[in-house]
């Protein structure tokens, strides 16, 4: 009997040394950094993408700001709306091409005077991003930070866009060109006629060609070592 209360003993105190063992693994670990795969601290991973961020929002906006960064793309230039096509098609037929050509670089134009407002939301977006975020984006798909992006940037881009938006179609005479189109297409016999809203259009709009050219710049970075400008960069990103 008193051989089978030491056995019981010695096996309790086993146990218990092994989840005193843990217990202090488990603290310990809390003050390594941790490591994703590749080998990078996660503090280093989230500066990489922070700093990848940054230099591809960057240049997206520096891109689409400059004249004929969204008008002569065949990727992102803005046509008229769909509900403006037979708008298009029918002024075309009837000799007055050029006020629709005036209309859309009108547009694009307007679009390009507002994208310089971008680059502070994208920032701000950027150096609030959490170590999480980071870790996911580092690790996920092809354009994981362009949509990172999208999820935390779109609706205050548009409430920055919007005005600034209204205000270049002024300036640039788009709103101009937008009405003299609508007024002579809507004076024409037996259409129906049509005036969509050119500021929400051009606004959307705008938004989504940034975010094509800033998911580019994301490409670069991942899959081009020429693009990575700092040695964290290609460490994370070179993994």
């Amino acid at each position: 009997m008193k051989k089978l209360f030491v056995l019981i003993l010695s096996m309790s105190l086993g146990v218990c040394i092994q989840t005193a063992n843990a217990q202090i693994l488990k603290e310990i670990n809390k003050h390594i950094p941790k490591k994703v795969k590749a080998g990078f601290t996660e503090d280093e991973a989230a500066k990489a993408i922070k700093e990848a961020l940054v230099k591809g929002t960057g240049s997206g906006v520096e891109i689409v700001s400059k004249t004929n960064g969204y008008f002569k793309s065949s990727e992102i230039k803005i046509p008229l709306p769909p509900e403006a096509k037979k708008v298009e098609k029918k002024l075309r037929a009837i000799g007055m091409g050029k006020k629709v050509d005036d209309a859309v670089l009108a547009i694009n134009r307007a679009a390009e005077d507002a994208a310089t407002e971008a680059k502070p939301i994208f920032v701000a977006a950027i150096k609030s991003m959490s170590i999480a975020d980071a870790i996911n984006i580092v690790k996920g798909e092809e354009h994981a930070a362009t949509q990172y992006l999208k999820r935390t940037t779109t609706k205050e881009l548009k409430v920055k866009f919007k005005p600034v938006i209204k205000s270049s179609l002024q300036k640039t005479n788009a709103t101009k060109y937008w009405k003299d189109m609508m007024t002579a297409y809507n004076k024409i016999p037996m259409v129906k006629k049509v005036n969509p809203d050119l500021t929400d259009y051009a606004t959307d709009k705008a938004i989504e060609g940034l975010f094509v050219m800033i998911a580019k710049e994301e490409e670069k970075i991942r899959e081009n070592p020429m693009a990575r400008t700092s040695d964290l960069l290609k460490k994370v990103f070179g993994k």
